[in-house]
């Protein structure tokens, strides 16, 4: 299973909401460049970058930390958050995205999405289906809509998509551990998916479980930046795989 550590971006800094509300913010790093490479110097190959402010705005805002980000370090980054065009989509992946993940264009224009699958690769584009209640939430997660989680990815399965994360928002940022049932869940009824578990993570405990129900990868946010688990966990980790 990877370890996918997160860094979520306003206004420049690394920050982390609760429940995705942005009146929670913490600011935990005025630099995100220098927590990504104490993430690199641990080992870490990973990283889900998120442009929160993108995500509340009609485009891509923060993609210059994205640049900075790529070209300084080696790791592979995911990133997610105000995606809306084919120009954000341009500007992520030249500003070194290894792989995008599209949320709420995936609910709220199903064709472009799809268009992007088809003409990046089912390698480079990620479906985020965040969660309420197993209903597809949208727009960094201000609105709900009435999608059902499981068929939403069923349905994206049918138009090639390999790679799921999926975020409880009830469990996100709570530190009071992920949601296994519903990733139990997902895997048994969306078949073949690649899922990576997001929310709620907050002892080195459960990965071995997420890696036992099947996880592909796991997103791990707040337990780190709150030092419920250590670099050196995941690093050691990560060496014993």
């Amino acid at each position: 299973m990877r370890i996918i550590p997160a860094i979520d971006i306003i206004d420049g800094k690394c920050v982390r909401l609760s429940k995705g509300d942005y009146n929670t913010k913490i600011i935990y790093n005025e630099n995100p460049l220098e927590v990504a490479k104490e993430f690199e110097a641990h080992g870490i190959e990973y990283l889900h970058l998120v442009d929160l402010d993108g995500a509340k705005s009609s485009q891509i805002v923060n993609y210059k930390i994205l640049e900075q980000i790529a070209t300084q370090t080696s790791l592979k980054i995911d990133f997610g958050g105000g995606l809306k065009a084919d120009s954000d989509l341009k500007i992520a992946f030249e500003s070194g995205a290894n792989q995008i993940t599209g949320g709420s264009i995936a609910v709220k224009n199903r064709e472009l999405f799809g268009k992007w699958i088809a003409e990046y690769g089912a390698d480079k584009i990620i479906l985020g289906a965040d969660a309420n209640n197993e209903k597809v939430a949208v727009s960094g997660w201000l609105e709900d809509s009435n999608e059902n989680l499981i068929p939403f990815i069923q349905d994206y399965q049918s138009k090639r998509i390999q790679y799921v994360i999926c975020t409880d928002i009830a469990k996100d940022g709570m530190l009071e551990g992920p949601s296994f049932d519903l990733y139990a869940k997902i895997l048994a009824e969306a078949n073949g998916i690649k899922l990576i578990a997001s929310g709620g993570i907050s002892t080195f405990d459960e990965l071995p479980i997420l890696a036992e129900l099947g996880c592909e990868g796991t997103i791990i946010g707040k337990a780190i930046y709150e030092g419920r688990i250590s670099l050196k966990q995941l690093e050691q980790y990560i060496l014993n795989k």
